[in-house]
């Protein structure tokens, strides 16, 4: 459960901007809307604050289902979440739709006047399947301005993310950056980029898919083993499919540190065929099966010299004594006689 401290001011009336109604409402899921409203109620008549049970309660909602849409709407740049604790609190603060928002609006039209510009948004649209919000059309319009991105750049880089299955705005940003800090200014450093992180991938992936994994679901230090394997040790695929072939019979499992140990070892030996590892094997049989016969010729030479104890022992010849005689010398009476 989480609670949610308001910044309010107390009215008996919910006032909402008309420019959240024109420009956010219609691009938002309903229960996106629900929610902001019933917030902002809360806000406006003087709650101090409020819990997501109450919430997911008030609007037959799962708690989830509210901070999917606070996130949605700190994203759209309507309200800011500001957390308070690690238990999961936050302040909520209302973002003034006003004179700034409708500056940006204006803007935002200005752009739209120009054709490329508007062809460009609306393959976008095309390619997300999807109307896009005014946040993301200043998002995208702005690497014009911000990275020196031509608009053929842009789609280009939207496409992309695309075709990895990355729909969201925020990941677009990132990748932007990555490129701006790249250095990558034209259409073909684009395209030189895209082909050599795809060329790279594309080996990833295999491997991956050997392994049952997507690649969203790897963290950074397995994309480094990867790289490892694959730039470092210059591994083949069949290679490093070998050594995950030989974690799961051992494990059952994929795991990541297991395979680096297996290949680490095999780089170090200088292995680099599946003939070299199938020759390695057969070394440590031949090594094991021949300390096996060491052992079993000292088992044997141990027994054999047991046995001999044993047969010298048996063959001893043994005394035989006058059990009388013996006990009248000891009782003297054989000085008697």
């Amino acid at each position: 459960m989480s609670t949610f401290m308001l910044k309010n001011t107390a009215l008996s009336t919910t006032p909402v901007s008309n420019i959240f109604i024109e420009s956010y409402m219609p691009k938002a899921r309903g229960e996106f809307i629900k929610v902001y409203l019933l917030l902002l109620k809360y806000s406006v008549s003087g709650e101090l604050g409020v819990n997501s049970t109450i919430l997911a309660s008030a609007l037959n909602l799962l708690e989830s289902d509210i901070m999917n849409a606070l996130n949605y709407w700190n994203d759209e740049g309507v309200l800011k979440i500001i957390p308070i604790d690690k238990m999961g609190n936050f302040n909520i603060e209302f973002i003034n739709l006003g004179e700034d928002q409708a500056t940006s609006k204006v803007s935002l039209l200005e752009e739209l006047n120009n054709s490329s510009v508007k062809d460009m948004l609306q393959e976008i649209e095309k390619l997300l399947s999807r109307p896009l919000s005014p946040k993301e059309m200043s998002t995208y319009i702005g690497w014009e301005k911000d990275l020196n991105f031509s608009l053929e750049m842009i789609f280009l880089l939207i496409q992309y993310c695309i075709s990895k299955g990355k729909t969201d705005y925020r990941y677009f940003e990132k990748v932007a950056l990555s490129w701006f800090d790249a250095g990558i200014k034209t259409i073909e450093d684009a395209q030189l980029y895209i082909k050599r992180h795809e060329d790279k991938w594309i080996k990833y992936r295999q491997i991956l898919d050997y392994l049952g994994i997507k690649d969203a679901d790897i963290m950074k230090p397995q994309e480094e083993m990867l790289s490892k394997w694959v730039n470092q040790y210059k591994f083949s695929i069949e290679i490093i499919e070998k050594a995950c072939t030989i974690c799961f019979e051992r494990l059952n499992r994929a795991d990541f540190k297991y395979i680096d140990g297996i290949l680490s070892s095999w780089n170090k030996d200088n292995i680099k065929t599946l003939e070299d590892i199938a020759a390695k094997d057969l070394k440590r049989a031949s090594t094991y099966n021949k300390g096996n016969n060491n052992n079993y010729n000292n088992n044997n030479y141990n027994n054999n010299n047991k046995n001999s104890k044993n047969s010298n022992f048996n063959n001893f010849e043994q005394r035989t004594y006058d059990f009388d005689e013996l006990e009248r010398k000891l009782l003297g009476w054989d000085k008697d006689d």
